[in-house]
């Protein structure tokens, strides 16, 4: 042990002599004890200092964070053209990769640059990823990565799918690494807001053109955000546009059903759908194109998807557009149709499933509000489609050509697109536009009430028209703007939307089709009979035909009771004598006698489609 020199009062007080003397002497605890007690004694007695101990305490803390800062400022990130140099801790990180000596091994992280270089706050959900950035040869790439992904040794290996050099073997170390710079460089990591859908975001305004805003959504849908631009020029869009909307009727329809898609929200409507079907020739992929185009890159593939897509595919979209349009092309594909109802529900609803994750809890359910439009050869909808699924599109048959020349139109979008869409919306954010906005959608509601249909289609098509008027204004500058008169028959009456008044007609027509079954003077197999007022159908082949034609036979006839469309006893049948025998039978009465205006004012929802909550 070293001689205990004497030490003066001015020592304690004003130097640091006595304290890094003891320091020198940590490692040896026993002895750094005794000279200790020693040292507290003479400070004590020589400068009064009766808290010696603690000031070594402090001293000792002191030393250590100034050797940890020592190190921490040597070993910093010595990457080629690196994007931000950071503090790598015990981590030595240059050129030939990450390595550290952790106990009595060296160990390597990875055998190329890689470093954190942003980190990324979801607006929506406050969950943090990290952009990595990493070298592979001499080009810089850029990957966003969850938080989850980064700190599991499992979990980081999927990165090796983007290029980053990751195993079984260094993956913990991997993870080690990237914790460690991330936290020793917490505040020097810049970070930003970002977001993973399109459409408005409360109290910043509509994604994507929030300044500052970044993309940390599923790569699938990089290319469709990175497709909402603006490119080319202006005043040629707008040329072609104005035409267009001189022209054609469905042209000026689905342009203003693309605009109208951001209105939905702020009005506090439902999902709908716009729907163009004709012959291959009319020009309806173009049409999709020029609704794109308001937004976006129209080229096929960029911004419009198609319906070869799974249900969760299709939901995943629809939460990701948000509040621009969702445009689906080419209805042919789809070759279930009844699973193709319960999509439309689905979409419509504007909220996903809620589903459960490996935690035990839910994932967040995915919502949207916008308008959905699609195109075909065919109705979306058919005879037997739900009166909910009815009720939520307009169909818009296109019997001419849209465009006199769609390949003109159609290379003039491709490579002029995207101004007008972001214009309107920052229309939409000023206070007093929105007022104008809502009173113009209620002045179109009150019009459509003296119309025959129900209000979700009045809605829808107030919504549409709204759009029209707003963008003859404030983009178009004209006076082209829809007329009631021109769309009106776009609307489905009260009786279409409803399933069960679908299904009566059905069930005529096919007693009709089939009078064979029905003609008491005919030899072979008898579904029923008929007389001058009625159509007596054989009960267990009526909910034969019902089910055939996907109708639910139960709550067909308790619609018909309540209608007074059939006469009963008990239940919903009579007895009725055929070729001799009495069998029970629906007795259902002939249209002409049938009173359309007492019907039931309601939209009725079958057993098979309790799943739809309107």
């Amino acid at each position: 042990m070293e001689e205990l020199k004497e030490y003066t009062a001015e020592d304690f007080l004003y130097g640091t002599e006595p304290y890094e003397f003891l320091y020198q002497n940590r490692d040896n605890k026993f002895v750094l004890g005794r000279l200790l007690d020693r040292l507290a004694e003479m400070a004590k007695s020589v400068a009064g200092i009766t808290n010696f101990k603690t000031q070594f305490k402090n001293y000792c803390e002191m030393q250590e964070r100034q050797t940890k800062n020592e190190i921490y400022g040597a070993l910093v990130t010595n990457f080629t053209g690196q994007p931000i140099e950071l503090v790598s801790g015990n981590w030595l990180a240059d050129d030939s990769g990450i390595t550290a000596t952790i106990g009595d091994y060296d160990v390597q992280a990875c055998i190329h640059p890689i470093l954190p270089t942003l980190r990324l706050v979801n607006i929506d959900t406050g969950v943090e990823k990290l952009e990595i950035a990493y070298r592979k040869g001499k080009t810089w790439r850029r990957v966003i990565a969850d938080k989850k992904t980064l700190a599991s040794a499992s979990a980081i290996i999927s990165l090796a799918d983007v290029g980053i050099a990751v195993n079984s073997e260094n993956s913990k170390y991997l993870v080690r690494y990237l914790h460690d710079i991330e936290n020793i460089n917490y505040d020097r990591i810049p970070e930003k807001n970002s977001v993973s859908r399109l459409g408005w975001i409360d109290g910043e305004g509509f994604s994507p053109y929030v300044e500052d805003l970044i993309f940390d959504g599923e790569g699938s849908f990089k290319t469709h955000f990175d497709s909402v631009r603006e490119y080319g020029d202006y005043g040629k869009w707008l040329e072609v546009m104005k035409n267009i909307r001189e022209t054609s009727l469905c042209g000026r329809l689905v342009l203003a059903a693309s605009f109208s898609s951001c209105l939905v929200k702020p009005l506090g409507c439902l999902p709908f759908f716009v729907h163009l079907w004709g012959g291959t020739e009319v020009g309806k992929t173009v049409g999709l194109m020029v609704a794109a185009s308001v937004w976006a890159n129209p080229e096929p593939g960029r911004y419009i998807h198609t319906f070869n897509s799974t249900a969760v595919g299709r939901e995943k979209t629809a939460a990701f557009v948000n509040n621009m349009p969702l445009i689906l092309d080419e209805l042919q594909i789809v070759s279930d149709k009844k699973q193709f109802d319960k999509d439309i529900y689905m979409l419509s609803e504007g909220a996903g499933k809620t589903r459960g994750n490996k935690q035990g809890g839910v994932d967040n359910t995915p919502t949207w509000s916008n308008c959905i439009i699609t195109s075909g050869e065919m109705p979306i909808t058919t005879s037997n489609s739900g009166g909910g699924a009815v009720n939520r599109i307009i169909e818009v048959e296109c019997k001419e050509k849209i465009f006199a020349n769609p390949r003109e139109v159609a290379d003039t979008i491709r490579n002029n697109y995207g101004f007008a869409g972001r214009k309107f919306v920052e229309w939409l954010q000023d206070d007093v536009h929105m007022k104008i906005v809502k009173n113009v959608f209620n002045t179109y509601m009150k019009e459509l009430e003296s119309t025959d249909s129900t209000d979700k289609q009045r809605m829808a098509i107030s919504v549409v028209l709204t759009a029209d008027y707003l963008i003859a204004s404030e983009i178009f500058h004209d006076d082209k703007n829809l007329q009631i008169s021109e769309i009106v028959d776009f609307l489905k009456t009260t009786q279409e939307v409803s399933i069960h008044g679908r299904a009566y007609t059905y069930l005529c027509e096919y007693v009709t089709i089939n009078k064979i079954k029905f003609d008491d003077t005919e030899k072979g197999e008898k579904w029923g009979t008929t007389d001058q007022n009625m159509l007596y159908i054989i009960r267990s082949q009526f909910e034969k035909i019902c089910n055939e034609a996907n109708f639910n036979a139960q709550a067909l006839l308790s619609w018909l009771k309540q209608n007074n469309m059939i006469e009963a006893t008990k239940g919903y049948t009579k007895a009725k004598r055929i070729n001799g025998y009495v069998v029970s039978c629906v007795w259902l009465k002939r249209p002409e006698y049938v009173d359309t205006t007492k019907q039931l004012a309601m939209e009725e929802v079958a057993e098979n489609d309790a799943d739809c909550p309107f």
